[in-house]
């Protein structure tokens, strides 16, 4: 049971319909107007723009007694909506309706063309009555743009020792965007709101900190789980609210990093490991629309499998429900993986892993695509792209850390996964390459780097670290769409910590352009240069990052990176340039590069931009805590 709303396509991109009529704000609008459209009756409901199966998916209009639906387009005469068969609105006259509900934002327009066909004694209502206010949007003569609601959920607790903290920057600054602000709304578990406030930023790319513990103490609140609802006024650039969410502890057993949710609510997500026998995995499900989710909606499978186990339990508007895997799928265990059936109810979920030791971690899922095929012509791209394709990740120093990659099917099109696992030292010295064969979309394979190289006696990579990358490779046959993903976890085997996130490949670094690859941050591929955000951790941690140089074709043979420290203000302090040789990486540590002075004179807050014109680099960044915790995931750049 999907909720009927559209929500992005990689073809015309996000839609902000849903957004606007599930707003928090818009919400308590909407049930006011459904209430007195309910007393007002009959009522007939002009819907120009197909905004009508929008509001139908996310409120209950059953009280409402329906005279008709009227459209404007021909094409969509005959339709049935909620339960009539629609009419072109040139019959509105003849209808005995005493209300005329035009159901479209911007009605003005829309109302003057039928203004005369309005019945002599009916009154009209229409849908902007549930317009945020004037100083909530960027283009306010344009309701339905996507600039106007730029908004993310943020998983967000503050329980006993458990910390979250939020942290981007007013990247919209760099597009142009003045006088940018944002309007946050916390809710508990239940769905209940507990607070709301409004931040003014300045012009400039400072920081933007939202801390669990401040917020907290700012409203004298109880202890919660929940969601933090962001919506950013006065960008520019695009609606995407970027972010990185630390969740963090009063001890070392806490710490994590994970990426912004993801605001397009999907129909699948993928990418969720099942537990360990002496683990609980725990999806967090944040329902992201003002209305419920019901029971059996939503559901978990096997990835690979048919068979659905429905959560049967519904989960309010705005709640957030804890859903123990295994109270699901009680036998399935690690490294099968599992999908997630999702219904377009909520943005894209993290899921927490809670080990025998004590120790907890935090990552996401990813979306699974369905509108993708099987892609005939990446086979042949090695002619021109040499690898095409590449999925790096970090390989930390194997003396004390196991990396492990497990491939993840990412789209509905993936029956097999036809791969090598190639592994680079530092200096870009490719040591390995591993033939993992045609996984099937069920496979349960995960690769241990550390295993595979002490198994061609390799106890140590020059430079004391290096990176994997994930191929395709069809020497035993196999197909692909472009859309590889993996899972990889870190075990730190002297303090039992353990880091994972996942990601997707692209094609890295090569002057001719396939599709949309290489992807640039800002403009049209080829994207040959690099922009990443670093935020510097807080409370007596230090901040790692680990950089690696992927080519699909021989690149420039070294790259010209530049580390450039910030204060919260956006004010640039001091740059560092490193050099990182092509098809290598590099570990360190914002504690190694900058000197105390200058990380003192940085002050809280402050940040690391990696910039480089050369070449494109792909990153991983995380905290570390003493000897005992630390926490990795990818990078996101502006």
């Amino acid at each position: 049971m999907s909720l009927k709303i559209k929500t992005f396509s990689n073809s015309s991109g996000g839609n902000a319909a849903f957004k606007a009529l599930g707003h928090p704000l818009a919400a308590p609008k909407i049930h006011a107007l459904i209430k007195k459209l309910a007393v007002s009756g009959p009522v007939a409901i002009y819907d120009p723009q197909g905004q009508l199966s929008e509001l139908e998916a996310l409120y209950d209009l059953s009280s409402i007694k329906v005279a008709g639906i009227y459209v404007q387009n021909l094409a969509d005469v005959g339709k049935k909506s909620l339960g009539h068969e629609t009419q072109p609105v040139a019959n509105l006259p003849r209808s005995a309706a005493k209300t005329i509900f035009v159901c479209v934002f911007d009605s003005a327009l829309p109302l003057s063309h039928i203004r005369h066909l309005v019945p002599a004694k009916a009154e009209v209502a229409v849908l902007d009555e549930a317009r945020l206010p004037d100083d909530m949007l960027t283009n306010p003569r344009q309701y339905l743009n996507t600039l106007n609601f730029a908004t993310n959920f943020v998983f967000f607790r503050d329980t006993g020792p458990h910390h979250t903290r939020l942290v981007t920057a007013n990247y919209w600054s760099g597009y142009g965007a003045k006088n940018t602000g944002a309007w946050f709304c916390l809710f508990d578990a239940d769905g209940k709101q507990l607070a709301e406030w409004k931040e003014k930023y300045t012009d400039g790319t400072h920081i933007i900190a939202v801390d669990s513990k401040e917020v907290r103490a700012r409203f004298k609140l109880p202890e919660f789980t929940g969601s933090l609802f962001a919506h950013v006024t006065g960008v520019a650039g695009h609606d995407i609210v970027k972010y990185a969410l630390d969740t963090y502890g009063d001890d070392d057993s806490i710490l994590s990093c994970t990426h912004d949710a993801n605001p397009f609510p999907s129909e699948l997500y993928a990418g969720l490991p099942a537990p360990k026998k002496d683990e609980k995995v725990v999806l967090w499900v944040q329902n992201s629309h003002s209305c419920p989710i019901p029971a059996n909606a939503i559901g978990l499978n096997r990835m690979g499998s048919k068979d659905i186990a429905k959560l049967n339990k519904p989960i309010a508007p705005f709640a957030t429900y804890a859903l123990d895997v295994s109270s699901l799928i009680p036998d399935a265990k690690w490294p099968q993986q599992l999908e997630v059936q999702a219904g377009q109810y909520f943005v894209r979920p993290r899921y927490e892993v809670f080990a025998a030791n004590g120790r907890q971690r935090m990552a996401h899922v990813n979306v699974e695509r369905s509108d993708l095929q099987t892609d005939p012509n990446i086979p042949g791209l090695a002619n021109v792209m040499g690898k095409g394709y590449i999925l790096p990740a970090p390989i930390l120093p194997l003396d004390r850390w196991r990396s492990i990659a497990l491939p993840t099917p990412m789209s509905t099109a993936q029956e097999n996964l036809p791969l090598a696992m190639l592994i680079y030292d530092a200096k870009g010295n490719e040591i390995i390459r591993h033939t993992i064969g045609k996984l099937e979309r069920k496979h349960d394979t995960a690769l241990d780097a550390r295993e595979i190289l002490l198994g061609h006696g390799i106890e140590e990579l020059e430079g004391g670290f290096g990176h994997m990358e994930l191929i395709y490779d069809f020497s035993k046959g196999g197909s692909a769409d472009g859309w590889l993903h993996g899972l990889f976890r870190y075990e730190d085997t002297k303090s039992g910590h353990t880091a994972e996130t996942s990601f997707g490949s692209h094609i890295f670094n090569t002057v001719m352009v396939y599709k949309n690859e290489p992807q640039s941050y800002a403009g049209k591929p080829p994207g040959l240069s690099t922009r990443l955000f670093l935020r510097i951790g807080h409370e007596g941690t230090d901040t790692i990052c680990h950089l690696i140089y992927p080519a699909s074709t021989p690149w420039h043979p070294a790259s010209q990176t530049d580390l450039v420290l910030f204060d919260s203000k956006g004010t640039e302090l001091v740059k560092k340039t490193v050099h990182i040789p092509c098809s290598g990486s590099l570990l360190w540590r914002v504690s190694e590069i900058f000197s105390a002075d200058e990380r003192e004179k940085a002050g809280e807050n402050a940040y690391v931009m990696i910039r480089d014109t050369t070449c494109r680099l792909f990153g991983y960044h995380g905290l570390i805590k003493g000897d005992k915790a630390f926490s990795l995931d990818h990078m996101f750049g502006f």
